[in-house]
């Protein structure tokens, strides 16, 4: 599975390749385009990446989780390009024998992406302007 997509996020599909009848607990996390006070009207954001560098790093976290946490599985995958306000643009999908273990790999998969990642986002306003957000994995807006 490829951890960028330009494509809507196949909720179903990360499922699904986490599934399996020895783990008890599966957790999926959506990360959506959001518009409220501290965001302002934001009605979408395009989002860019170093691809190449992206999937070698969701790579590594991918099995760092899966070292941290014993028999789990784990996917994620970033959306690329516009994303409507509402609509997810990261996803992770974390299958544990237990709960707990499948709360606490989902989570680092997704704050390890937000840290590591070269993906920068556009954001667009109702008014047709538009702003660039400060990516953590470099510091700087693209």
């Amino acid at each position: 599975m490829d951890y960028l997509t330009h494509e809507p996020i196949d909720v179903q599909r990360l499922l699904r390749e986490v599934a399996s009848e020895g783990l008890g607990g599966t957790v999926l996390f959506l990360g959506s385009v959001r518009r409220g006070a501290e965001d302002g009207p934001v009605s979408a954001i395009d989002y860019s990446a170093y691809e190449a560098m992206v999937s070698r790093e969701f790579a590594k976290i991918i099995e760092e989780a899966k070292s941290r946490w014993t028999g789990i599985r784990v996917i994620a995958q970033h959306r690329v390009g516009h994303v409507l306000a509402g609509e997810p643009s990261i996803a992770a999908v974390a299958a544990a024998p237990h709960r707990a273990d499948a709360f606490d790999a989902c989570r680092y998969v997704i704050e390890e992406a937000k840290r590591r990642l070269p993906v920068w986002k556009k954001e667009m306003f109702d008014d047709g302007s538009r702003r660039w957000r400060e990516s953590p994995a470099s510091g700087q807006p693209s």
